[in-house]
This record gives structure tokens, C-alpha cells and sequence, in this order.
């Protein structure tokens, strides 16, 4: 087998690393807010840009690495056929989201995560399917969710059942809220992006000699524990807090 087909993109994993990095700095002064150890004002100014940042980067790679996942799948099997794989990825990581619904719902009296990150990455990885072999049938389709919404930030109903599609009922809250409409956009840009720059899993641009660079190798290492990472920290950020607040 060529080795080539085997080799991950280090790039792809440190911009990982990076939004998991930037993820854990806003959720540790959210977490200082929202406790009520230090009053942060979360939702403007740096806090809020490095907080959308991070999600932004994370669900854009999302869809860069969907592509990776099939063109190399494609490259050593010969088939298009991958749809299962992707179906049995996207619910193992919707798993993890009912999980942290199941948690929230239990630990917190209010904000209950019904619709956040990972529920919008399982669900965009097996949506995206159809759109992996299609570069510019991608972009349109991405900018029309995100257009979309536009149109729709303001849509309410009486009732919860289109949550995960982006229309809210009255009073709604939670801490964590990433529908389909628009957020599957950014996931289907990342789907052209993807096709652009790495054809047939190879580089279609020159890439800097950095992966042996002490910080790059940090950040790949996050990158490739992202999911880990994601699942633990907010635990072990809290259980961190809350020590040195007794002490």
C-alpha cells in the first residue's frame, strides 16, 4: 500500500488543536462566570471572538476532514460506496451529544444542552455524504444555509420539536446551541475546502517543513485528541475551580 494514503495532514490536526485550545480558554472564564467565582462578560468583545472562533474553526474542519475520510477511503478501496461508515461515525458522535444533553439535563436546573456541537457534528457527518464528491454543488449549498440563516436567527415557535433545524420556542436557553440552519454551512464550506486543497488525498499547495516544530506537534497532538479533549475538559475545569475556590 503507498504510504502516502496512510499519512494524515498535520496541518488539518493543528488548526484543530487550535480551536480545541482557544475552546478550553472560553470555557474556563465561562465557567468563572457562571459559577460565580469571577463576574466575565462572555458574550462580547475578545471572550465572545475567541469563543465563536473556536467553534467556527472546529465544525469548518469537520467538514475538511469528511473529505480527507472519503477521498482516502476512495484512494485504497476503489468505491464510493461509504455511506455506512460515515452513518456509524455520525451516530457514535451524536451518542456523545445525547450524553451531554443527559448530563446537563441532570446536573444543571436550567440550560440544558439539547442541540450543541457534537449533536451538529454527528448529525452534518452523515447529511454531508452526498455533497463529498461535489466541489462547487458544496459552496453553493453552503452559502445558502448560511444565508438562511440569516433569515431565520429570528425564527420562534410555540413548540421545541425544530430545535435542531434552528427555529427556538419563546424563553428558550441553553449553554450550547449549533443548528443545522446555519451551522451545516460552515461544515459544507469546510467540504469545499477540503476538495480544493487535497484532490485525490494529496496537497494541491506547498506546505511549510514545520512538523517537527515543538508547538506545531503540541497542537497536532490536540488536534488528534480533540474528541477526548472535548468530552473531559469542561470536568476537569470546573473540578479545578471549585479547589482552589475552597482553598
Amino acid at each position: 500500500m503507498d504510504k502516502s494514503q496512510n499519512k494524515r495532514f498535520f496541518e488539518v490536526d493543528a488548526f484543530r488543536g487550535i480551536a480545541i485550545f482557544l475552546m478550553v480558554i472560553y470555557h474556563f472564564f465561562f465557567d468563572l462566570d457562571f459559577l460565580g467565582i469571577h463576574e466575565f462578560n462572555t458574550h462580547s468583545g475578545i471572550l465572545l471572538i475567541i469563543g465563536r472562533s473556536a467553534a467556527i474553526l472546529f465544525i469548518f474542519l469537520a467538514g475538511v476532514s469528511l473529505t480527507l475520510s472519503y477521498s482516502r477511503a476512495l484512494s485504497i478501496h476503489g468505491t464510493q460506496n461509504q455511506f455506512s461508515h460515515f452513518l456509524k461515525r455520525g451516530a457514535g458522535i451524536f451518542a456523545w451529544g445525547l450524553v451531554i444533553t443527559v448530563v446537563t439535563a441532570t446536573a444543571l436546573e436550567r440550560g440544558t444542552i439539547y442541540f450543541g456541537i457534537l449533536h451538529l457534528i454527528g448529525v452534518s457527518i452523515i447529511l454531508a455524504y452526498p455533497f463529498l464528491k461535489y466541489r462547487k454543488f458544496s459552496l453553493i449549498a453552503g452559502i445558502m444555509f448560511l444565508f438562511a440563516g440569516v433569515v431565520m436567527d429570528r425564527a420562534y415557535a410555540d413548540f421545541p420539536w425544530l430545535l435542531w433545524l434552528g427555529i427556538k420556542p419563546y424563553g428558550f436557553y441553553t449553554l450550547d446551541y449549533f443548528p443545522l440552519i446555519p451551522w451545516f454551512g460552515v461544515v459544507l464550506l469546510g467540504v469545499f475546502t477540503g476538495n480544493s486543497l487535497y484532490p485525490d488525498y494529496q496537497r494541491s499547495f506547498r506546505m511549510c517543513e514545520c512538523e517537527s516544530n515543538a508547538v506545531v506537534r503540541l497542537l497536532e497532538y490536540l488536534g488528534k485528541k480533540s474528541l477526548l479533549i472535548y468530552l473531559v475538559h469542561q470536568p476537569v475545569i470546573v473540578g479545578i475551580l471549585f479547589l482552589f475556590a475552597s482553598i
